[in-house]
């Protein structure tokens, strides 16, 4: 234990509390907890989450209302959390699924589509792959925060999960490091990984899939992958989105009687976050967003007196 907070110390003498903007390189424990290091040279406390996994509750609610048995739990461990049956959906939700301020999409590598979402080999491929070369750096589709950030021995080799406040989840796979790690808060088009050719892959790329309640969907039905931009900022979530192999939109091309079923939705703005930079307070942030600073705390679950740390992502709304 005294090597340990020898170490710590030094750490501390030398570097100082407080990272600036950097990505994560590693994780250590130690007697005071676990400690991460970054790419400048600095490090801090990983902060312990009690976050219970739900991040749009308009969204959760509505999903209880319609079969109690829809659960979306949180886990660092395990890549499926739960196993929803989508065929019990009566009605169709409505997701904003890009924010109303920040418009903040971005497409998780630039390359092209080399294998779309259906049958393949006898079985269901469940995302869409993206043609990249080792090293190349991978970016978050949207705000949100990293549930999985490790190694998968069930095929997606090194793979990132990260779930977000509109409802959906996205996942990366087959990548060759890690630029984040489990419970960090995470800013749309931030670099989380280096793609690679990890697990059962031949040859590099990305494997990219949207989750909604763990239940994978054709990206295709969101994402326009040629122009790299969002087809529409509304997804109407369905039972017919997530058949095997489903094209976009065909559900109702096959059933057009229940168009009219859809539910009147009311437009409601999705949660916002704000990454902090250096020389902000509080206070700043808080007025440029409109809110209080007590809001701003509440918000995050923290004091007035805390010691914001840059390139942290700050819930405000």
């Amino acid at each position: 234990m005294l090597r340990t907070l020898t170490l710590l110390f030094l750490f501390v003498a030398v570097l100082g509390f407080q990272p600036m903007a950097q990505r994560a390189l590693d994780t250590i424990e130690t007697e005071l907890g676990k400690v991460v290091l970054y790419s400048n040279k600095s490090w801090a406390f990983l902060h312990v989450s009690t976050f219970d996994g739900i991040m749009n509750p308009r969204i959760h609610q509505l999903m209880l209302a319609q079969d109690p048995s829809f659960n979306h739990p949180w886990s660092n461990d395990v890549c499926f959390t739960s196993r929803n049956d989508m065929s019990k959906l009566q009605d169709t939700l409505w997701l904003c699924v890009n924010d109303d301020y920040d418009q903040n999409f971005s497409i998780p590598a630039p390359g092209i589509v080399t294998s779309r979402y259906g049958p393949r080999s006898g079985r269901n491929h469940n995302g869409i792959d993206i043609d990249l070369e080792t090293g190349d750096t991978v970016y978050a589709a949207w705000t949100g925060k990293v549930r999985y950030a490790k190694y998968n021995d069930g095929g997606f080799g090194n793979l990132v999960i990260i779930r977000h406040p509109n409802g959906l989840e996205t996942l990366y796979a087959h990548l060759s490091k890690f630029l984040v790690y489990p419970d960090q808060d995470i800013v749309a088009g931030e670099p989380i990984a280096l793609g690679g050719n990890t697990g059962h892959s031949f040859g590099a790329h990305l494997h990219f899939e949207i989750r909604f309640y763990d239940v994978p969907m054709n990206p295709e039905e969101i994402i326009d992958f040629s122009k790299k931009q969002l087809k529409n900022d509304n997804l109407f979530v369905h039972k017919g989105l997530f058949r095997p192999g489903a094209k976009p939109s065909d559900y109702y091309e096959d059933h057009p009687a229940e168009i009219t079923q859809a539910p009147v939705v009311v437009r409601i703005p999705q949660v916002r976050y704000y990454k902090v930079r250096p020389g902000d307070t509080l206070t700043e942030i808080a007025a440029r967003n409109s809110i209080t600073v007590s809001q701003l705390c509440q918000l995050n679950g923290i004091k007035p007196t805390t010691v914001l740390q840059v390139g942290r992502s700050l819930r405000v709304k």
